[in-house]
């Protein structure tokens, strides 16, 4: 198995200069464009600006699929290139290069591991351990895993507070990426408000960055969030099993696809973080060992948001209402 996916994902591996650049300027020239329009059109309605938004959401969601790449290493061979553009895609993204790429890092290395729970996971108790739990503690999960609280104040606390602040974990050279960000998101908010006005920019601004980071945590939950998900006990955590069962392949119609910058194939993307998003279809497609991978489509994850628990004895994500059965059985 190990040898299989391996040669599997070599030759994917390399990042082609032209495609990168040719990515660069359909995503993030798109996006300047689209900023130039609703600059103009937000003196005409608002209503436009608003619909020309959801367009901007999704290219700025594109930007973070090539920020996330750069943290790799695998959207271009040259790491200075990498850190360069992963700095500049951080800054449109509201996100610091540096530390999320330190901590990003630890979430690959620990997906799926049950033991090592915490870097860039969603919160997930075991049933065990919340019928364990505190009341008040049981009160938090509950919140933390609400629908309105993981995807609409969740998004708007991660990217435009928490990410302004270096984490306690990270070294120096992280937190200075996070100064670095704030003091280049401040002086693009000072350019803007002397150009078009305080108003205006943040008319634009907070719908975009509110909806790509929407569509971010949403991608987030349902890649490591799905019915036959993968997790089990460091001991017997398995690397090739967290990447093929622990995420998913999410399947998804063309055009969101090209959006999310094929991250939906994630479980090719937890196999080989080296391979640059251009190459993870291509790659799924490319041996048969892949076939046998389960696709969710748009539809189905929707049951994603019934799951709120992991059942060690079945192995499985269940909602608070197997919780009534899992007592019976005990008393």
């Amino acid at each position: 198995m190990m040898m299989s996916w391996k040669r599997a994902v070599a030759e994917h591996r390399k990042p082609t200069l032209r495609r990168s650049v040719w990515q660069i300027v359909n995503t993030l020239g798109s996006y300047v464009a689209l900023w130039g329009l609703m600059i103009w059109t937000i003196h005409i309605s608002y209503w436009i600006t608003l619909a020309l938004a959801v367009v901007a959401a999704g290219l700025l969601a594109r930007t973070f699929i090539i920020f996330h790449d750069c943290g790799h290493g695998s959207f271009f061979e040259s790491r200075r290139a990498n850190d360069l553009l992963g700095f500049v895609t951080g800054v449109l993204t509201f996100t610091p290069y540096r530390q999320w790429r330190y901590q990003h890092a630890l979430h690959h290395a620990t997906s799926g591991d049950l033991d090592r729970r915490g870097p860039g996971d969603i919160w997930t108790l075991t049933v065990q351990e919340y019928l364990d739990a505190s009341r008040a503690k049981r009160f938090c999960y509950r919140l933390a895993r609400n629908p309105f609280v993981l995807f609409v104040l969740a998004p708007f606390y991660v990217f435009l507070i928490q990410q302004r602040f270096p984490s306690r974990s990270v070294e120096k050279r992280e937190r200075r990426s996070v100064y670095w960000t704030n003091a280049a998101l401040l002086a693009i908010a000072v350019l803007m408000s002397l150009t078009i006005g305080p108003k205006a920019y943040v008319l634009i601004q907070f719908p975009v960055v509110m909806l790509a980071a929407v569509t971010g945590v949403w991608l987030f939950y349902v890649q490591h969030q799905f019915e036959n998900v993968y997790w089990e006990r460091h001991a017997q955590w398995d690397f090739a099993d967290a990447a093929l069962r622990g995420s998913s392949f999410y399947k998804l119609p063309r055009v969101l696809q090209w959006f999310t910058g094929n991250i939906g194939f994630h479980h090719i993307h937890h196999l080989s973080p080296a391979i640059p998003n251009y190459n993870l279809e291509k790659c799924h497609k490319g041996d048969s060992m892949f076939e046998n991978v389960q696709p969710i489509t748009l539809w189905s994850s929707m049951r994603s948001l019934s799951f709120r628990l992991w059942d060690e004895r079945r192995k499985e994500l269940v909602g608070y209402g197997r919780l009534r059965g899992i007592r019976r059985e005990r008393s």
